[in-house]
C-alpha cells in the first residue's frame, strides 16, 4: 500500500534577469525565489491499483514520484510504501520497486542491452534463476530477442522504451512507477507497451503509478486518476466519475445529402459542409434523440455518430476551472 499524508516540498531557485552586467552582478549577490512544488499531498493507493497521475508541466507530478522512489526527501508531511519510508529505508526500499523515466535511460549507453540487464542483476542481486526465469520471460512478451545484442545507443526509441520496461521488472518489483513511458513512440510501439503493462497487472498484481500527458494512455490503462495542479491535489476519481461531472455535452456528427439543416436550440455547430454536420449538443436543453428526428425532419440522414466529451476535452476543462 501506498500512503501519502501532508507531504510538502519547496526548492530554491537562483533567478536573474538577461544580459552580461545582470550576469557579473549575480556572481556577487544572487536572488533566489522559493518553488514550492508540492503542498499538502495526500493520498492513498492500494495493492494491485493502476493509478494514472495527471496535471500540467510544473504541477508536482514527478516531484512526487521521486519522493516515493526515495530520491527526495519532503520537506515535512508522511510517506509509506509497504511498511516503509522509501528514503529512510531507501535500499530496501528500491527492491520492491520498479521505475521508467521516460525520458532518461537507465541503461548503459554503449554496451548491448545484455549486459545493462546484466549489471541490472548484480545491482539487485537477483537469483541466477530467477533473473533467467525473468528475462527469458520479460524477453518473449516486449519482443527483445533480436535487440538484446544491440548498444543502446543504436536502439530506436521504440525500442529502447521496451527495454526501459524490462530492466525495470527484471528483480520482480511490487510497484512500478512510469513517468511518460510512451513519450515519442510510434503508434505499434504504443500498443505494444500498453498491452504489457495492462498484462503485468492484471497477472501479476503489480501497482502502477502512471503520469503522463497521453490521455489515450489514461483512457487504455487506468481505472482512477489523481489530478494535481500548482502542488495540490485537486481530484481523485475514475475516469468515467470525472466526465459526468465535467460536462454532459454530446457530439453529433451527421452525413447527410440535400440543404443544409437549420438548428434548433441547444445545438452547436463545430464543423459544417456539405453532406456533414458536426453540433455540440446541450441533452439538458435539447436530448439525443429530438436532436437527431429535428434533422433528420429536414435532410436525408446516411449516417450518424453520437460521443460524449473526450479525455483531452475533459482534461483540459479541468486546467480551466481550477486556472492551472
Amino acid at each position: 500500500m501506498i500512503r501519502l499524508e501532508g507531504i510538502n516540498k519547496t526548492f530554491r531557485v537562483a533567478r536573474r534577469k538577461s544580459g552580461f552586467g545582470r550576469a557579473v552582478r549575480a556572481l556577487l549577490s544572487r536572488e533566489h525565489e522559493t518553488i514550492h512544488a508540492l503542498r499538502d499531498v495526500s493520498f492513498t493507493i492500494e495493492d494491485g491499483e493502476m493509478v494514472g497521475y495527471i496535471g500540467p508541466n510544473g504541477a508536482g507530478k514527478s516531484t512526487t514520484i521521486k519522493i516515493m522512489c526515495g530520491i527526495l526527501t519532503p520537506d515535512s508531511g508522511k510517506c509509506e510504501i509497504n511498511g516503509r519510508t522509501p528514503w529512510r529505508e531507501r535500499i530496501a526500499h528500491v527492491r520492491d520497486i520498479g521505475v521508467v523515466f521516460g525520458q532518461r535511460s537507465q541503461l548503459w549507453w554503449d554496451v548491448p542491452v545484455w549486459d545493462s540487464f546484466d549489471l541490472i542483476r548484480d545491482i539487485y542481486k537477483v537469483d541466477a534463476r530467477e533473473y533467467k526465469r525473468n528475462l527469458d520471460e520479460l524477453v518473449t512478451l516486449l519482443d527483445l530477442a533480436e535487440i538484446l545484442k544491440t548498444p543502446t545507443r543504436n536502439l530506436s526509441l521504440g525500442q529502447r522504451m521496451r527495454c526501459e520496461l524490462a530492466a525495470s521488472l527484471l528483480h520482480n518489483p511490487k510497484i512500478l512507477f512510469l513517468d511518460e513511458p510512451t513519450i515519442g513512440l510510434d503508434a505499434v510501439s504504443k500498443l505494444a507497451v500498453r498491452q504489457f503493462i495492462k498484462k503485468l497487472n492484471a497477472e501479476q498484481g503489480v501497482t502502477i503509478i502512471l503520469t503522463t500527458h497521453d490521455m489515450q494512455d489514461i483512457e487504455a490503462l487506468t481505472q482512477r486518476i489523481l489530478l494535481i495542479g500548482k502542488g495540490r491535489i485537486l481530484l481523485d476519481g475514475s475516469l468515467e466519475e470525472l466526465k459526468k461531472s465535467s460536462s454532459q455535452r454530446k457530439t453529433i456528427v451527421f452525413e447527410y445529402t440535400g440543404k443544409d439543416p437549420a438548428l434548433c436550440e441547444g445545438m452547436t455547430s463545430v464543423e459544417g459542409r456539405e453532406g456533414r454536420l458536426v453540433v455540440s449538443l446541450e441533452p439538458s436543453i435539447c436530448s439525443v434523440s429530438e436532436a437527431i428526428a429535428y434533422i433528420s425532419a429536414q435532410v436525408e440522414v446516411i449516417d450518424i455518430s453520437v460521443s460524449g466529451i473526450s479525455a483531452e476535452e475533459m482534461v483540459a476543462g479541468l486546467y480551466r476551472e481550477y486556472h492551472i
